[in-house]
């Protein structure tokens, strides 16, 4: 499906217990939900399979404070190994009401991987429309 002129995205919606992730192309520019996963090897595993050349990953800040600011290590530490793993570019968005704006949309909290999942897109829908 990936030929040289469409670059294929993979959104990520970070938790400590759940990753999100999303797909879209460049033809398209539509972000869509595709699944769960639970650590950065699988991540890296999609990134493999699916052939993707950007990765976009929500970045955690403070709704508080207007600066940028990092609010956890341990995505952090996942971002470090995700670039050590892969060998595509890694962008970031602010994510903040990313999970508010997936509740909206889901209805019910319950449903925390679709969630997950739709938050990814969410993100990845943020990066592609600035793009």
């Amino acid at each position: 499906m990936n030929n040289k002129l469409t670059k294929i995205y993979l959104g990520i919606d970070w938790g400590e217990k759940r990753i999100g992730l999303a797909l879209a192309d460049s033809e398209t520019k539509i972000a869509t939900p595709f699944k769960v996963v639970g650590n950065v090897e699988e991540v890296a595993q999609m990134v493999a399979s699916e052939q993707i050349n950007v990765v976009v990953a929500g970045k955690p800040v403070s709704i508080t404070n207007y600066k940028l600011q990092i609010m956890n290590e341990k995505y952090n530490n996942f971002i470090t190994d995700l670039k050590d793993k892969i060998k595509v570019p890694v962008e970031f968005v602010d994510e903040r009401l990313s999970s508010k704006q997936a509740d909206a949309l889901v209805g019910d909290k319950k449903t925390k991987s679709k969630r997950d999942a739709i938050a990814a897109m969410i993100i990845l829908q943020s990066y592609l429309d600035k793009i």
